[in-house]
């Protein structure tokens, strides 16, 4: 009784997760600390000035313990279909997702409640896969960001923006059932 009430309440949410050391703090192309404790001008549309971050750049280098994930073709598809699979296995709804060599992209369906926990399952099941079909590195950076999605025109609109990643060489999965027949 008590999960057909949750699954009434789910939304779809935007998901982007960053593989490990895929954006860190200092990064040339613009960044933000946790919670904005440091105000940072720019962004990736617009950069900091060149060569201002550079040493805080270096030490968050130095500070990894592994070397930064990029995933190959084959390990984008292990990743994609295993973040697919435990989503289905948590009953939300996947509409389509996208996998590159540093993030990955999902929109899918979650109880609010448990969005965190959720995506949380999801990131560690596509690690398992990973270590099982390929090598085992450290696959995801820290937290996830997790949009809900406000109204219809952006949910088109997100759906359409993770489709564009097969242009950048992204492994794309799209449910049919959502698909957007242009």
């Amino acid at each position: 009784m008590v999960e057909s009430t949750e699954r009434e309440t789910a939304r779809w949410f935007h998901v982007t997760l960053g593989t490990y050391g895929s954006w860190l703090p200092g990064d040339p192309r613009g960044f933000r600390t946790r919670k904005h404790r440091l105000h940072v001008d720019g962004d990736y549309k617009n950069p900091p000035p060149p060569g201002k971050f550079d040493e805080m750049h270096a030490r968050s280098r130095q500070l990894m313990n592994y070397p930064a994930t990029k995933l190959a073709m084959p390990e984008r598809r292990t990743v994609g279909d295993a973040l697919r699979e435990r989503f289905d296995q948590l009953t939300c709804a996947v509409r389509c997702l996208a996998v590159s060599a540093q993030h990955a992209h999902v929109l899918t369906k979650l109880p609010p409640p448990e969005t965190e926990t959720y995506v949380g399952h999801a990131k560690r099941h596509a690690w398992y896969a990973l270590r099982d079909a390929s090598r085992s590195v450290k696959l995801w950076a820290k937290r996830a960001r997790i949009d809900p999605v406000k109204n219809d025109a952006h949910l088109i609109a997100a759906h359409r923006y993770i489709l564009r990643h097969a242009d950048q060489g992204a492994y794309v999965w799209e449910n049919t059932a959502y698909a957007l027949g242009e």
